[in-house]
């Protein structure tokens, strides 16, 4: 049990590493919004079902067949949580959107208490305590400034996010990386009324290849295979370590200096997922 406790912190801290590169590309592509989620999902989800097919030998059918109702309901809460986490920054202030988005380890244990009957121990809900204080230092006095509307949206990305990951957990046996996959290229028929696809550039269209791969398509295959080893809220837990990490790549790409404040907020995140994850559990030990 400890060894599969293990890797899938591994996995899903590789996860966070991926969605963490959201802010890079996003700095580094010249298109709109829209465009870019339509354009990120299509290429996410080609190569989610890429991996599919090579994983399954080519039963792509039967591997969606087999994702059931759990599986539909994590496509479209995620590729919905998609579509409201990119309205919340238009609506609302960033560090709103981020104070929120540190509150899905909670939801999630409250969700994974209610569906799967799975308790959180107190070290982890004390480390997500943590994280979460760490990320409102990150987001400083700005916490206040945001709007309703945005935040309410927020909050709707939050609880999708925290029902995905129960629901992955609720099936272990039971690959979820088509659902995934459809999560991807649903996000792109969502946004497509607004995106403009045809506009882009040759060069672009590379960048938006490797940011739908590298950051949507990897982040999300690593989710589906890491969330099944560890608990929901555990899962939850170390995805927030994509908040400091892309402020990291933001810096060392662009030059752009953080603030103390983001540093030191960064610092307690990384130090809340390290402790959750040094400190041992009897249960743990069992093999």
């Amino acid at each position: 049990m400890q060894r599969q406790i293990w890797l899938g912190t591994i996995i899903l801290a590789a996860s966070a590493v991926a969605y963490s590169t959201g802010g890079f590309y996003t700095r580094l592509i010249e298109t709109d919004a829209w465009t870019m989620l339509f354009w990120r999902g299509v290429f996410g989800g080609l190569f989610l079902f890429g991996v599919v097919a090579w994983h399954e030998h080519g039963r792509i059918v039967e591997a969606v067949r087999d994702i059931g109702r759990d599986g539909i309901l994590i496509a479209v809460c995620s590729a919905v949580a998609t579509v409201c986490f990119l309205n919340a920054l238009r609506l609302s202030s960033v560090a709103d959107v981020l104070v929120i988005d540190a509150t899905i380890p909670f939801m999630t244990a409250g969700i994974a208490w209610l569906v799967i009957g799975e308790r959180e121990d107190r070290v982890t809900l004390l480390a997500s305590l943590a994280a979460l204080a760490g990320v409102v230092v990150m987001a400083g006095s700005a916490v206040v400034g945001g709007r309703w509307l945005g935040d309410l949206l927020a909050l709707a990305m939050a609880v999708l996010m925290a029902t995905v990951l129960v629901m992955i957990r609720r099936n272990p046996r039971v690959s979820m990386l088509p659902a995934v996959g459809l999560s991807a290229l649903l996000c792109a028929a969502i946004v497509l009324p607004w995106a403009r696809p045809l506009s882009v550039s040759g060069g672009d269209l590379l960048q938006l290849a490797l940011f739908g791969t590298t950051q949507f398509g990897l982040g999300l295959l690593l989710l589906s295979f890491g969330t099944p080893l560890v608990s929901a809220t555990r899962g939850a837990l170390i995805g927030t370590l994509q908040t400091p990490l892309g402020v990291l790549w933001v810096w060392l790409a662009f030059s752009e200096a953080p603030a103390v404040a983001t540093l030191a907020g960064g610092a307690i995140v990384l130090a809340a997922v390290i402790c959750d994850v040094a400190v041992p559990r009897r249960k743990e030990r069992i093999t």
